[in-house]
């Protein structure tokens, strides 16, 4: 049986339905509450390698902080994901991971496909 992981936000309803999903599929499930915990750049990375997503896909870009750090015009991928390690609030989510293959679970069918992969 796989382990999934879920990248969750429990203040979040979209976070919550997919948890909600997860937890009727009895599986081995790992929730990372990426707001409580302390996000590599190299968790980011990996992230984003498994979602084939560059660091702005992956950015809430209507979050306040994106446009008080002016994100809209930084270039350099370095940056974008160092802002996402320090401002954990602009991942989007929620992410559910499935034998090194991720997706952002907007809409929620995006994780019955990856569970029936």
């Amino acid at each position: 049986m796989p382990t999934i992981t879920l990248w969750h936000n429990p203040q979040c309803s979209k976070s919550r339905n997919a948890l909600e999903l997860l937890n009727k599929q009895n599986l081995e499930l790992t929730i990372v509450k990426y707001l409580d915990e302390d996000i590599t750049y190299t968790q980011i990375e990996e992230l984003l390698d498994m979602l084939n997503m560059k660091p702005r896909d992956l950015m809430r870009q209507k979050e306040e902080i994106y446009k008080t750090l002016k994100l809209k015009d930084e270039i350099d991928n370095q940056k974008l994901i160092e802002a996402l390690v320090l401002y954990p609030k602009l991942i989007e989510r929620p992410i559910v991971i499935k034998d090194s293959i991720a997706t952002i679970g907007r809409p929620i069918e995006n994780i019955i496909k990856l569970l029936e992969s």
